[in-house]
């Protein structure tokens, strides 16, 4: 800030600055409310008692359901297995979603800026979700071979759909009258979209990216079991085919953990990122 700022400018810098904190302490509040809220934590420990209840009094073949103790046991027994084959794991699904992302970002633009490639396109992405990835799997695996890449591109395109359509959408739903009031200050095209419609369709991208992470760890899962030596999906189907079942369902714990703490990172850098787009409506940010 330059010397010569008056009082009023001096003030207007430090209540932007507090906003900002303001919303970067909020992110990080709402981020540690999802992974340690107490709600949650009491409905987990009431579903694994009822859980290991049910195993120890009979209701189940551990060999079948293992029993909470026992998930726990293989957890830390066969850590320095899982660990390894989890970086695999996880390398495969960030990468994948993040692929994802930029592949549905960039189609969804181009089916809003072109209404006859929109019609022509979205129908065939509609019918591509019902083809099974247990089908393509194995075909990417013949065609690509056993390396890394085709369970980036499995992962990919478990993924790329919700993008697309949550970002389709947001795009579609721009306010007209901020397009109407573009076009009257002879703003081009490209300018409108810079400024207007881009910024609207990026909560609708992290929306769809969120939702993106829970297909990702089913998509990596049978990705590996199509074709792998490494990774969880890999250690589930060897433990089953073992039946060491408490490792397998170990496996998916640890599955279930990173997709809870990928939606918070996700949900995080989304408020951190876009302030405005959690601010209540009508209210005039700083």
């Amino acid at each position: 800030m330059s010397p010569s700022a008056g009082p009023g400018g001096l003030a207007g810098v430090l209540r932007a600055e507090a906003g900002v904190a303001r919303s970067e302490v909020r992110a990080w509040r709402a981020a540690g409310r999802m992974l340690f809220g107490w709600r949650t934590l009491l409905v987990l420990l009431v579903l694994f008692g009822a859980w290991e209840l049910y195993v120890d009094l009979g209701g189940a073949d551990p060999l079948i359901l293992p029993a909470p103790h026992q998930i726990a046991q293989s957890l830390y027994r066969d850590r320095s297995l899982l660990w390894s084959n989890f970086l695999v794991t996880a390398r495969e699904i960030v990468l994948g979603i993040l692929v994802a992302a930029a592949v549905g970002l960039a189609l969804a633009i181009s089916l809003h800026l072109s209404r006859t490639l929109r019609r022509a396109v979205y129908p065939l992405l509609v019918a591509s979700q019902a083809i099974p990835v247990v089908l393509v799997a194995p075909l990417l695996v013949l065609w690509l071979g056993f390396g890394f890449f085709p369970k980036l591109v499995v992962i990919a395109i478990v993924c790329f759909f919700p993008i697309v359509v949550t970002t389709l959408d947001a795009l579609a739903a721009v306010d007209p009258d901020l397009l109407k009031l573009m076009r009257t200050f002879g703003a081009s095209r490209t300018r409108t979209f810079r400024h207007v419609e881009l910024p609207a369709a990026l909560p609708g991208l992290f929306t769809g990216m969120k939702i993106a992470i829970v297909f990702a760890p089913i998509g990596a899962v049978f990705a590996e079991q199509a074709g792998s030596n490494a990774g969880l999906g890999y250690i589930f189907e060897l433990a089953i085919s073992n039946l060491l079942t408490a490792r397998a369902y170990a496996a998916v714990l640890i599955l279930a953990v990173f997709a809870i703490a990928l939606f918070t990172l996700l949900t995080l850098a989304e408020r951190l990122l876009l302030p405005w787009a959690y601010e209540p409506r009508g209210e005039t940010p700083l």
